[in-house]
């Protein structure tokens, strides 16, 4: 199961905005949330509470559960490389993941959705599947009768895409060209610490 409680409040909360709605609010309300917001003192954070703050960090903006991301780290823990960046790359290779880095969604739960109501094809294949893994050279498209939809419409007209992703805004669809390294994936966490959370 996903996470489906308050968006802007767990936004404030991590500092980083998992929806265009959380980011209106984090522009005009940076603190934490709380009455007291940034004049709350805090204690300097132990090394646990670091791991787990960016474990969360990094499980909410791929909107996972712990259990999947247990199993994603368990599989990249068992490949040959750098164990944080393939973790990354296994993640960023969800279904969802794809279809909000390529714009057809405004955000990840937007994604999720998307891909459950069967407004996606990979390789001209309807999938509903959101974790289903992407491979390098597939092609991830919005359904030709869907396209028409204002969700879609809006979101493609201001659809930018990282370097490892091509985009073809005509025909509503991108292709996954490589497995991206670390620094190409836009998101925001320390990795390294997630590893450490779960290699304890």
């Amino acid at each position: 199961m996903n996470y489906n409680g308050p968006k802007i409040r767990i936004s404030r909360k991590l500092g980083i905005a998992l929806t265009p709605k959380a980011r209106k609010v984090m522009d005009r309300k940076p603190a934490p949330p709380g009455q007291h917001g940034l004049s709350k003192k805090k204690g300097k954070m132990k090394v646990y509470g670091q791991q787990l703050f960016e474990k969360q960090k990094l499980r909410l903006q791929f909107n996972v559960h712990e259990r999947q991301m247990s199993n994603y780290y368990k599989k990249a823990a068992h490949m040959t490389g750098n164990t944080g960046d393939l973790l990354v790359q296994l993640l960023e290779s969800r279904l969802d993941a794809m279809v909000f880095r390529s714009g057809f969604a405004r955000s990840m739960q937007a994604a999720r959705q998307y891909v459950r109501h069967g407004h996606i094809l990979v390789n001209g294949k309807l999938v509903d599947i959101a974790s289903y893994h992407v491979k390098p050279n597939d092609t991830v498209s919005v359904k030709e009768s869907s396209r028409k939809l204002e969700c879609f419409q809006e979101a493609i007209r201001t659809a930018g895409v990282p370097p490892y992703l091509a985009l073809s805004k005509a025909d509503f669809s991108v292709k996954y060209l490589y497995l991206p390294p670390r620094e190409e994936v836009p998101v925001v966490c320390e990795v390294p610490l997630v590893i450490e959370f779960y290699s304890r």
